[in-house]
């Protein structure tokens, strides 16, 4: 699969995966426990909250390809100057949360995936960044990876 000249095909699967995974939550059977179904809506919520906060940070930079818009500017406050890529890492929340609230291997599955396909995107929306942005390599080594070891 081509993911285009802007990562657009990341957002094309980024789009389709959110979305099996909300179908997988309201078709598949679930075996979680009451306190789990808690738990993992908890996560979920607060996963949606982080998401839709970073996004308002970015404000005018917000675009769902990883590349940036070429108008933009770095933002390193809120939520973006204690961590890299929060909407990932809220969008990652939701979906490990609604899995771990509506137990079955298919949301695991989707979930996996997920992250898998949003760990590559950061890595190239973080290779347009530091083209794009000279400070960026200097706020790369500042501000951490949510998850050591990915991108």
């Amino acid at each position: 699969m081509g993911f285009g000249r802007w990562g657009e095909g990341y957002v094309v699967g980024q789009f389709a995966l959110l979305g099996l995974l909300a179908l997988a939550w309201w078709l598949m059977p679930s075996s979680s426990p009451a306190w789990l179904v808690g738990l993992g809506w908890g996560l979920a919520w607060g996963g949606l909250l982080v998401a839709l906060l970073a996004a308002r940070q970015l404000g005018r930079n917000l675009t769902a390809v990883p590349r940036p818009k070429p108008e933009g500017y770095l933002v390193q406050e809120g939520l973006y100057r204690v961590v890299r890529h929060p909407i990932y890492f809220g969008l990652l929340l939701w979906a490990l949360g609604g899995s771990l609230a509506h137990l079955n291997p298919w949301t695991f599955l989707l979930s996996g995936l997920l992250f898998g396909l949003l760990d590559r995107k950061a890595g190239l929306e973080e290779r347009f960044l530091e083209r794009l942005y000279p400070e960026y390599r200097d706020y790369r080594r500042r501000v951490r990876k949510l998850i050591p070891g990915v991108y």
